[in-house]
């Protein structure tokens, strides 16, 4: 009876070591993308994970619940997120039309306008704290002095404290949307608008009917960006009135700061990760939008 030898098949034949397989280019990527591999574990993944383990119990959600500073925190979010982004993207947009014209002295001022969002935030937002201080306060001076009253307690009332949160924040962010917006102006062919004027139309007519629809996407885009920008906006609140008068000012983003100082971890990592439920839409719908 005749013997059948059968061949080693390709694909269950031994392979070498992975570095035998691999190219020096290949090589030299893996060595070169490994720091930064390593650097987003421990400084990303990590901590994101661990935030999450401790947040991981549902008694923590009870408790936080049920303190009344947590349902304060949540309002004053919404507030901060539905008046400062309109009021800040609206504005922009305006902006963006004045800073486009050229004159000279429209370049200088841009300079200076862009200064808020250049600087620092921790020298810019306690400087305006000391200017809002009710006793000697530059705010306060200058009404005494022209009206002969006394200033409003600016940062001792719950609600002009936090209207003084959104301002800062507007203030603080408002040139670089107005930046952003710019460009986007123009891009748009100026044909378009000298046949607009040809006809006779009004500044009015060339927004709604030129300029807007040009920038639609990019404006919408902008807006979703700024929304999860804003909900993780720590400083313009926290450096300002540090969730006062009586924790009333304070937003999700800054609420864990709170717990973290009456060491309760559990209801600090709990406070944020409540806050994911209005991140995760807006950054699915944003990825959604930029892969178009």
């Amino acid at each position: 009876m005749a013997t059948i030898t059968v061949a080693p098949s390709d694909d269950v034949a031994p392979r070498g070591p992975l570095s035998a397989r691999l190219s020096t280019p290949q090589v030299w990527g893996f060595v070169l993308l490994a720091p930064y591999v390593l650097v987003f574990i421990a400084f990303v993944l990590y901590p994101v994970g661990y935030g999450l383990w401790l947040a991981r119990h549902p008694a923590s959600y009870v408790h936080l619940v049920d303190d009344p500073i947590f349902a304060r925190a949540a309002i004053n979010t919404l507030i901060f997120l539905v008046v400062g982004i309109n009021l800040k993207m609206l504005t922009a947009l305006f902006l963006s039309g004045f800073f486009i014209q050229e004159r000279s002295w429209i370049k200088w001022l841009s300079v200076l306008f862009i200064l808020p969002w250049a600087v620092p935030s921790i020298p810019t937002i306690l400087s305006v704290r000391f200017m809002l201080n009710p006793e000697w306060g530059v705010v306060n001076q200058l009404i005494f002095k022209f009206t002969g009253d006394d200033g409003p307690n600016w940062l001792n009332e719950p609600s002009l404290a936090l209207s003084m949160a959104i301002l800062v924040h507007i203030w603080k962010s408002l040139p670089f949307w107005t930046l952003i917006l710019m460009t986007g102006r123009l891009a748009i062919s100026q044909d378009l608008f000298e046949a607009a004027d040809v006809d006779g139309a009004s500044w009015w007519q060339k927004f709604r009917y030129i300029t807007w629809p040009s920038m639609q996407t990019l404006y919408l885009t902008c807006t979703l960006l700024s929304m999860i920008w804003t909900l993780g906006d720590f400083n313009s609140v926290y450096l300002l009135t540090g969730g006062g008068p009586a924790d009333l000012t304070h937003v999700l983003a800054t609420l864990g700061i709170r717990y973290l100082r009456l060491d309760q971890l559990d209801l600090s990592m709990a406070a944020i990760v409540c806050a994911l439920p209005l991140v995760l839409p807006l950054v699915y719908v944003m990825m959604k939008r930029l892969s178009r």
